[in-house]
């Protein structure tokens, strides 16, 4: 399966970007001014989204481990950082560090997961039956994106297009085949899984702050940032904060020295 990738960034750290449901392999460009002088970023559009026909789980796993032809900062955002946890745990040789914005490692229990698909199905049958435009306004209104809404009008316009800019039926092959009903439990694998990961979170996220939580607990080398006020999506909303922090997990004495990190 060939994965569409727009690259950015003229620094010396392999990076690999994967955004969110909805997004888009241009959802980290204003990043650029940010991190471009320290990555060499490269910025998957995940199937289902854009141009990238659907996929499954497994398929889309293992499409990324193929583009990482060199150790590589696997960057990965919700449903983005999903796959990229995934990715690691099938291929840890090929990377580096791992950054997850909030991240979840999948539901534990059979039951849940199942209810989950249901859920997941529900949804994607209204984008089906209603289309794009109605679908994003819907998800542009839920509570977990509160933080967005503050944003100025011209950033909330290009989001927006770029959420519209999908068609119905690959969103809803997304969610079908990448959504949390369809991610295998990946606790199991955590405790083995020793890649350096930055776990980022928003205070007004309290669902994915506490699952950060939960990760940080299980990685053997797994740090835990949380930006103060912020909701779902920091790499938008505080957008310089969120690259201090990069930047930070990538600094060369990083490992010696992770105080620098807040608990």
């Amino acid at each position: 399966m060939k994965l569409n990738v727009h690259e950015w960034g003229r620094g010396e750290t392999n990076a690999l970007f994967l955004h969110g449901f909805t997004g888009s392999a241009r959802s980290f460009d204003h990043l650029e001014p940010l991190l471009g002088d320290v990555l060499s970023a490269r910025c998957v559009e995940l199937p289902g989204h854009g141009h990238t026909p659907p996929a499954s789980w497994d398929e889309t796993v293992e499409a990324i481990g193929a583009l990482i032809d060199r150790r590589a900062v696997l960057i990965g955002y919700s449903q983005g950082a999903r796959i990229a946890l995934a990715v690691a745990a099938r291929f840890p040789e090929r990377v580096e560090r791992l950054v997850l914005e909030s991240c979840a490692a999948g539901l534990r229990r059979r039951h849940d997961r199942v209810l989950r698909r249901r859920a997941d199905e529900d949804l994607a049958q209204t984008i089906n039956a209603h289309g794009v435009d109605a679908f994003v306004s819907h998800w542009e209104g839920l509570p977990m994106f509160e933080g967005l809404r503050s944003l100025p009008e011209r950033e909330q316009q290009a989001l927006r297009s770029r959420r519209v800019s999908h068609t119905a039926d690959g969103l809803a092959s997304a969610l079908r085949l990448l959504g949390q009903g369809a991610q295998p439990d990946l606790f199991p694998q955590l405790q083995g899984l020793r890649v350096p990961t930055l776990l980022l979170s928003g205070t007004e996220d309290v669902k994915y702050t506490r699952l950060a939580r939960q990760l940080a607990a299980e990685l053997p080398m797994g740090w835990r940032v949380s930006f103060s006020g912020v909701g779902h999506a920091p790499h938008l909303e505080c957008p310089a904060a969120y690259a201090a922090e990069v930047r930070s997990f990538l600094a060369p004495r990083w490992l010696a020295e992770p105080q620098g990190l807040a608990p």
